[in-house]
C-alpha cells in the first residue's frame, strides 16, 4: 500500500512516522492515518498487499524545536529497524490469495499499534494507490475522481448502520463527511467514486434497441455470493415499452408469479419512442427518448451495481424532481427527493410517515421539464428499498430475484398508466352496488346492534347500499364460521337485505385456526388432508403463528395448486350458510401477532440476511411469518410481498364460481396487478385532520398502481371522531371510488346518524350527489377495466403543460370532468383551490367563471363540499335513490356543459350491473353523447346484447348565452325551460329510450332584447 500525499503536523510530542512514501500534494482530503487507526479498533480486516518496495520511508518533519526532532528521529530509527525485522519474519507467502490478505491485515494493524498513541493531531491530504490482485480488489480513486462528485450524486456505498471510514475505504469508496450546512444529514458520508465497478462484459451483441450481453464478475462486492456471469437483455414490447433484464444465465433464480403476463415478442418496432444504450467498458444503460433526446434513465458508470445473492442494487440518474408512486407510504403524492427512502415490506403497520405499510408497488412515474411522462416498473417482490436523491437519481435494492425493468415512454400520463396496465393487467370491472355507500364497524359484538346502526341510517334519508361485519361476527375467531348465538339471525338478516335490494359483505382473514378438535374445523381438517397450508421449515408441519384465533393460526399456501379449490370449498361452506356477496380480505400481509413463532425464528440467510432494509420491527420477520417458512413456490422470503394479491386471486376465483355474478373484494395487503382481482382500503387510518388529508395522495397513487377501487376508513379506524371531522370527511368520502364508513371497537360510534344532525345532512347531500352522478362514475370504472384508465384522478392528468398542477394533492378529479375540493382543516368554511386555465361551472349553481389558471376561494357551508364541472364535458346521471338498486330504475339525466365555443363530450357505458366478464362477452350499451352548433347527439360508439330500455328522463344544458325560443327532439319540437340568470337550458319530462339514436337541438330567439 503506497500512500501519497503532504501532512502538517501541529503537534507532534513523542511523534513517529508512519512508514509511507510521501509525496507533496495540495490536495485537501480525508487523514490517511486516522484510517488506519479505525481499522485497528474496529478489526476491520484490510485487503491491501505489501511487498518490500511499498516500505521505503521519506520524511518530510516540519519542526519548531530542533531537541525535539532530534529525539524523535531516533526514536524513528528505533522502531523502524523493529518493524523491518518483524515484516521480514512475516513475508507473505505466494502460495494462497487468501493468506496474503490475512497476514497484510496483521502488518497494518502493527502499524496501529505504533502510530495510535503517537500523533495526537494532523491533517493529512492522500492519494492512495493499492496494488491488487485483479479478481479480489476494488481500485481506490483517489481525491480526484473523489472530489468531483457532487454532493446531490453521492450515491451510499455504506447503506448499513455504523460506517466508518475505514470501512468505507475497504470497499472502495469514498469518505468525505459533509460539512455544508444546508445540505442535508441524509447525505452518504461513504460513496462510490467516478471508476467503481464489479463487472466486465464478457461479449454482447446490440442491433438498434435489441441487446444480449454477459458480464464477468471481476471483483467482489462487500455482500456474499455475487452472482459471477450476468446476462442483460432487452425485449420491445411495443414501441412505448421497453423491457430491461439483468439475470442469471447458469442459475434460475426466482421471479413473481404474479402479476401474469404471457412471453413477450422480441421484435423490431417500426418507429420507437425509445433509444438503448450501453457503454463498452462501464456497466449500466442508459434509456433516451427519441423526440427530444430527454435521458429517462442513466445507470451507466453509476457506481454500485451490484448482483449477489441477497443484495442487489441499480443506481439511474433521472431527467426530473417530478415524481410519483413507489408505494405503499404515507407521504404526498409527489415524492421528496432529498435522500428519501421508501421501504417495500408488506406489513400491517397502521399509516405513519416513514414506515413500510400494507403494500409493494415498485414503480415510479415521472413527470419530465417538457411536460412529457414516462414510467418504470421494477418487477421484484423481494424485500427493498428504494431512494430518491435531489440530483435526481434513484436506487432499488432488493434482497433477492432479479433485476426486471419496464421503461413506459408515454408519452402523456393516460398513456403511461395505460402502458403499465398492458404489463400488470387492468383493473376488474365492479358491481354496480359496490359504488354505493358501505357501513361497518369492528365492536358491532352482536346482530341487535348491528341491525340497530343499519335502521337507523336508512331512516335518516342517507343513501346506503351495503352493510359489513367485522371479525366480531365469527364463532371464536375463526373463519368460514358465523356465531350462531350472537348473530343467530345472520342469515335472515341476510335475505332481508337482499330484498330490499341492498348487499353484505362479511370479514375473512388470512389466517385459519390451527388448535380446534380433529373433526370440528373443516378449513384446518381439509387444509392439512390437501397439504396446501405454508410450511415451517424445520418440521415441515403447517407453520404456527397468532392472530386472533384463541390458541393458534396457520396460512394457507395460495401458490399450491390445489389452494383455489380449497378456498372455493371453504367460501362455498360459509355461503351456504350465509349468502354474502363480497368478501373483505384483511390481516394478509401476512399479519402475525408473533415474529415469527412464538419464539421466534432460526438464525439463518433468510431469517437474517447480511442487509436488512429499514423495516418497522428491525427484523424482516417482525409479525408476520418467518423468511425460511416454506410455500409451493419457494420460501416465503420471495412470496411475502405477493401474499395478499394471491389471496385475492383466490378469492375472486371463488366468489365467481359461488355467486355466477361478478366478484367485489376489498384487500388490505397488495402487490403489483392486485388491482385485476381486488380493491384496497388504507387500513387502521386515524381519526385526525392530517389522515383525512393524507387520504387524498393515497387514493391518487393506488390509481397510479391501477387499482382504482381504492378509499379510506370514513372518519377514520383508530381513535375518536368528532363531530367536526367525521362531517367534512363523510363529505370527501362521498367521492373516494370506495366509500366505506368503519372504526374500531374501542372507539365511540361514528357512523353518520350516531354524529348528529350536522353530519346526517352533510353526508345525505354528499353521498345524493354521488348517487346521482354514479352512471358517470360507473362508465369511468368501465374505461379503466378496458384502457387501464384512473377513476380519481390527480389534476395534471388533465393539466400536464400547467406546472401548478404537478403539486396538489388536495384536490382531484373524477375523471376528466369533475373536481373534487375538499375541506381539509378544522372550522374552515371556505376552500382555497388552484382552477387550471379554462371554463368552468360550480355544481350546485351551475354558474360558470373562467380561470387564467390562479387560486380561487369557495365557500364551503358547514354542509357542503365544493364541486366544479369542467367545461366541454357531459356527464350522464340518473335519478338517485335509496340503493343503486332503486336508482337504476329511475330514469337517465345528461348535464351538458359547453365550453366557450359551445361545444361538450361524454359517454355512457351500461350493463347489468353484475354480470360476469360484460365487458368481454359484449353484454352492454356503450353512448357517445356529443354537442355542437346548438345539437346534442346520442349514437352508440358500440351497441352490445344488452337491450333494456335506457329512459332519459332529463337534459340540463349550462353554458347557453342566449335566449333560447326553440327545442327539437328527432324532429319534433318538445317543452322546455331557460333560466337567463345562469344561462342554463332544462328540458324535463322525457321519457325517450337512449338505446336508440336521437338528436336533439336549440334555437335562439332573433328578436333582439
Amino acid at each position: 500500500m503506497i500512500i501519497k500525499g503532504s501532512k502538517e503536523l501541529k503537534k507532534y510530542t513523542n511523534l513517529v512516522e508512519v512508514p509511507a512514501q510521501v509525496d507533496e500534494s495540495p490536495d485537501d482530503s480525508s487523514k490517511a492515518i486516522r484510517i488506519v487507526k479505525i481499522n485497528e479498533k474496529e478489526g476491520v480486516e484490510t485487503t491491501v498487499e505489501i511487498t518490500e518496495e511499498t516500505r521505503d520511508i521519506k520524511r518530510n518533519i516540519c519542526v519548531r524545536h530542533a531537541a525535539a526532532v532530534i529525539v524523535i528521529l531516533l526514536l524513528v530509527l528505533f522502531l523502524f529497524i523493529g518493524l523491518l525485522n518483524d515484516l521480514e519474519e512475516r513475508r507473505i507467502s505466494e502460495s494462497s490469495i487468501e493468506e496474503n490478505f490475512e497476514r497484510q491485515n496483521e502488518i497494518i494493524n502493527d502499524l496501529i499499534d505504533i502510530t495510535d498513541n503517537m500523533i495526537e493531531e494532523r491533517n493529512y491530504n492522500y492519494d492512495i494507490i493499492i496494488t491488487q490482485h485483479e479478481d479480489k480488489l476494488q481500485n481506490i480513486s483517489g481525491p480526484l475522481q473523489c472530489n468531483q462528485i457532487s454532493p446531490l450524486l453521492r450515491l451510499d456505498c455504506h447503506p448499513e448502520y455504523g460506517a466508518s471510514e475505514s470501512a468505507c475505504i475497504k470497499r472502495g469508496c469514498c469518505w468525505q463527511p459533509i460539512k455544508k450546512r444546508h445540505l442535508s444529514l441524509l447525505v452518504p458520508y461513504c460513496y462510490y467514486p467516478e471508476n467503481w465497478r464489479l463487472y466486465k462484459y464478457e461479449n454482447y451483441s446490440q442491433q438498434d434497441n435489441s441487446f444480449s450481453g454477459f458480464l464477468k464478475l471481476q471483483k467482489q462486492s462487500p455482500y456474499k455470493n455475487d452472482i459471477p456471469l450476468v446476462k442483460m437483455e432487452t425485449t420491445m414490447i411495443d414501441n412505448s415499452i421497453l423491457r430491461v433484464k439483468i439475470s442469471d444465465p447458469v442459475n434460475q433464480r426466482y421471479e413473481p408469479p404474479w402479476p401474469i403476463r404471457s412471453d413477450f415478442p422480441n421484435y423490431l418496432p417500426e418507429k420507437p419512442k425509445y433509444k438503448f444504450q450501453t457503454d463498452d467498458v462501464k456497466m449500466g444503460f442508459q434509456i433516451d427518448r427519441i423526440t427530444d433526446n430527454t435521458t429517462l434513465f442513466n445507470s451507466i458508470g453509476v457506481g454500485g451495481f451490484i448482483f449477489a445473492d441477497q443484495f442487489l442494487q441499480i443506481s439511474g440518474i433521472l431527467p426530473s424532481n417530478n415524481i410519483y408512486g413507489l408505494g405503499e407510504h404515507n407521504t404526498h403524492f409527489k415524492l421528496r427527493t432529498d435522500w428519501q427512502q421508501y421501504v417495500m415490506f408488506n406489513r400491517d403497520q397502521p399509516p405513519i410517515q416513514f414506515a413500510n405499510l400494507y403494500g409493494s408497488h415498485p414503480f415510479y412515474f415521472v413527470i419530465e421539464d417538457s411536460g412529457n411522462c414516462h414510467g418504470v416498473l421494477f418487477l421484484n417482490s423481494n424485500p427493498m428499498e428504494v431512494i430518491l436523491q435531489p440530483l435526481p437519481a434513484i436506487t432499488f435494492r432488493t434482497l433477492g430475484g432479479i433485476f426486471d425493468m419496464y421503461f413506459l415512454l408515454g408519452p402523456t400520463p393516460h398513456d403511461v398508466v395505460r402502458q403499465y396496465s398492458e404489463i400488470v393487467g387492468k383493473p376488474f370491472l365492479p358491481p354496480y352496488w359496490s359504488l354505493g355507500f358501505h357501513l361497518c364497524r369492528y365492536g358491532y359484538k352482536n346482530l341487535s346492534n348491528t341491525i340497530e346502526v343499519w335502521n337507523r341510517t336508512r331512516a335518516a334519508g342517507i343513501p346506503f347500499d351495503t352493510q359489513w361485519n367485522d371479525l366480531d361476527y365469527m364463532y371464536k375467531n375463526n373463519d368460514f364460521t358465523y356465531d350462531n348465538k350472537t348473530f343467530e339471525d345472520l342469515p335472515q338478516f341476510i335475505e332481508e337485505l337482499h330484498r330490499l335490494g341492498m348487499h353484505y359483505i362479511p370479514l375473512i382473514d388470512a389466517g385459519v385456526s390451527a388448535s380446534e378438535a380433529s373433526g370440528s374445523y373443516r378449513p384446518y381438517d381439509e387444509g392439512v388432508q390437501q397439504d396446501i397450508f405454508v410450511k415451517d421449515a424445520m418440521s415441515n408441519k403447517p407453520f404456527l403463528g397468532k392472530v386472533w384465533n384463541t390458541v393458534s393460526t396457520t396460512w394457507p399456501d395460495f401458490t399450491h395448486p390445489k389452494a383455489k379449490d380449497y378456498y372455493l370449498n371453504m367460501m362455498q361452506d360459509l355461503h351456504n350458510n350465509i349468502a354474502y356477496d363480497g368478501a373483505w380480505i384483511d390481516m394478509n400481509e401476512p399479519s402475525n401477532f408473533y415474529d415469527g413463532h412464538k419464539n421466534g425464528c432460526i438464525k439463518n440467510d433468510l431469517n437474517y440476511p447480511e442487509y436488512v432494509p429499514v423495516v418497522v420491527g428491525k427484523v424482516l420477520f417482525a409479525k408476520t411469518l418467518c423468511m425460511d417458512a416454506k410455500h409451493y413456490l419457494g420460501p416465503h422470503y420471495n412470496l411475502h410481498n405477493t401474499y395478499g394479491t394471491s389471496q385475492a386471486i383466490a378469492t375472486n376465483y371463488a366468489l365467481s364460481n359461488i355467486r355466477k355474478k361478478r366478484p367485489f373484494i376489498i384487500s388490505r395487503s397488495t402487490w403489483v396487478g392486485h388491482g385485476a382481482y381486488a380493491g384496497h382500503w388504507s387500513g387502521d387510518v386515524s381519526s385526525s385532520w392530517y389522515d383525512l388529508k393524507m387520504s387524498i395522495p393515497d387514493i391518487l397513487s393506488f390509481g397510479l398502481f391501477q387499482i382504482p377501487m381504492i378509499g379510506a376508513d370514513i372518519c377514520g379506524f383508530n381513535g375518536n371522531a368528532t363531530a367536526a371531522l367525521c362531517n367534512r370527511w363523510m363529505q370527501l368520502g362521498a367521492f373516494y371510488p370506495f366509500a366505506r364508513n368503519h372504526n374500531s371497537d374501542d372507539t365511540t360510534e361514528q357512523d353518520p346518524v350516531a354524529m348528529g344532525d350536522l353530519v346526517i345532512k352533510s353526508s345525505k347531500r354528499a353521498f345524493t350527489i354521488r348517487y346521482w352522478l354514479l352512471p358517470y362514475l360507473y362508465t369511468l370504472f368501465f374505461r379503466a377495466h378496458k384502457y387501464g384508465e384512473t377513476v380519481a384522478r390527480p389534476l395534471f392528468f388533465e393539466f400536464i403543460d400547467d406546472p401548478a398542477t404537478y403539486d396538489i394533492d388536495t384536490q382531484f378529479m373524477w375523471g376528466s370532468a369533475l373536481m373534487i375540493n375538499p375541506v381539509l382543516y378544522e372550522n374552515e368554511t371556505n376552500v382555497v383551490a388552484y382552477i387550471p386555465r379554462g371554463l368552468w361551472y360550480d355544481l350546485y349553481t351551475k354558474k360558470s367563471f373562467f380561470s387564467i389558471g390562479r387560486k380561487f376561494v369557495f365557500d364551503a357551508p358547514l354542509d357542503t363540499i365544493p364541486l366544479l364541472i369542467r367545461a366541454g364535458s357531459i356527464l350522464p346521471a340518473q335519478k338517485p335513490g335509496a340503493t343503486t338498486t332503486e336508482s337504476r330504475k329511475n330514469s337517465f339525466e345528461l348535464l351538458v356543459a359547453l365550453d366557450q365555443f359551445g361545444i361538450a363530450f361524454g359517454e355512457l357505458y351500461w350493463d347489468d350491473g353484475d354480470g360476469l366478464d360484460s365487458v368481454e362477452k359484449q353484454e352492454y350499451t356503450w353512448l357517445s353523447f356529443v354537442a355542437m352548433n346548438q345539437t346534442l347527439f346520442g349514437t352508440h360508439i358500440q351497441k352490445g346484447t344488452f337491450d333494456d330500455k335506457m329512459i332519459l328522463g332529463r337534459i340540463q344544458i349550462t353554458g347557453v348565452n342566449e335566449q333560447v325560443s326553440q327545442v327539437i327532439l328527432n324532429n319534433k319540437e318538445i317543452g322546455f325551460k331557460y333560466d337567463a340568470s345562469r344561462s342554463c337550458l332544462n328540458i324535463n319530462g322525457l321519457l325517450f329510450d337512449m338505446q336508440n339514436l336521437f338528436v336533439l337541438s336549440w334555437k335562439f330567439d332573433k328578436k333582439k332584447p
